[in-house]
């Protein structure tokens, strides 16, 4: 799971324990100067009075959007009677999974937004959407790979992290255990490619082309809406440390007993804010629905967005073609 993964940095200037409801984090712009040509003339420069001009480095602000969640559970005396166990103990042992898989689903949606538009040039769509047979060049590979990291010229070579969703992740296990063989040992010989290896290797995909991989279930995908569509599935590529998080107030879990409903009642709130560097919640509304943290146009980059090392790649699955009816 991605939360669970360390992919996603707590950074303490996210913080906003003392209220409000939105975070601001300052920043420098790059440094992009101005060069000036010396002669011996006295209007040398580009001040035209013989001396270097100073220049200043400009500033932003970048905003990440705090968000407020919760949830409650009950518990009456009968259900417990009934079950002849304790409900309330087994949500108790399922609430921090739980609420790692509502954070992620948040995250995700949250990208999605953000390679709508601020990012939308950070987008490698290499999938077939609607019908028709998928081919290699629509799965994830080293030359896909290769490409994304391509997007952001040399800095694609900090990408260092794939978060995918199980039915792409599966797809690089099977190609890992894959052998290949030749019916002539010549150079004119065909290389084909088979199942027949002995399967040495992890059941996990701990690696591929570089990168540590993530494997959630929850990363977002495209369902097929038309009949004989196929299922499109979102991969991310980032540099560790690039998606932040901030905590107004920390996971809060109170308990109580309501006596008149004779129930056990259990009560969980969280605060938090999930943040891209170079990256800003533009719209005026605060407290996003996940829908609003999805829509494109509430998103926007505050710096050239070659220095966001993240890339969003999108490809089919030969073990999940998604196929509607």
């Amino acid at each position: 799971m991605l939360l669970k993964s360390g992919a996603v940095v707590r950074n303490a200037l996210l913080d906003a324990r003392e209220g409000g409801t939105r975070i601001q984090v300052p920043e420098f712009n790059p440094v992009a100067p101005t060069e000036e040509i010396f002669d011996g003339t006295a209007t040398w420069g580009t001040s035209g009075a013989g001396y270097l001009t100073p220049q200043k480095v400009g500033t932003g602000t970048q905003i990440a959007s705090i968000v407020h969640r919760g949830f409650a559970y009950a518990v009456d005396d009968v259900a417990v009677l009934a079950a002849g166990e304790d409900p309330m103990l087994h949500i108790r042992n399922q609430l921090a999974d739980a609420i790692n898989k509502l954070n992620a689903t948040r995250l995700f949606e949250q990208l999605t937004g953000l390679f709508h538009t601020a990012l939308n040039s950070h987008r490698l769509e290499k999938q077939l959407g609607g019908s028709g047979s998928t081919a290699e060049a629509n799965y994830l590979t080293a030359s896909t790979m290769a490409e994304a990291r391509s997007l952001l010229g040399e800095r694609g070579e900090e990408l260092d992290t794939l978060i995918v969703h199980p039915s792409v992740a599966y797809y690089l296990y099977q190609v890992g255990m894959l052998t290949f063989s030749t019916s002539a040992l010549a150079a004119s010989g065909a290389v084909t490619w088979g199942g027949g290896g002995v399967g040495i290797g992890a059941r996990e995909v701990g690696e591929f082309a570089g990168c540590r991989v993530i494997v959630d279930s929850l990363c977002n995908i495209n369902d097929p809406t038309s009949s004989g569509n196929r299922q499109e599935f979102r991969c991310y590529l980032v540099k560790s440390g690039t998606i932040l998080e901030g905590v107004q107030q920390d996971l809060r879990i109170e308990a109580d007993r309501n006596v008149l409903s004779k129930q056990d009642v259990l009560s969980v709130d969280y605060h938090s804010a999930y943040h891209v560097m170079g990256t800003k919640w533009s719209s005026a509304s605060d407290n996003p629905t996940n829908a609003n943290l999805r829509t494109g146009s509430n998103w926007s980059a505050t710096y050239d967005i070659d220095l966001i090392p993240a890339v969003e790649i999108f490809v089919n699955s030969p073990l999940d073609n998604g196929l509607k009816s």
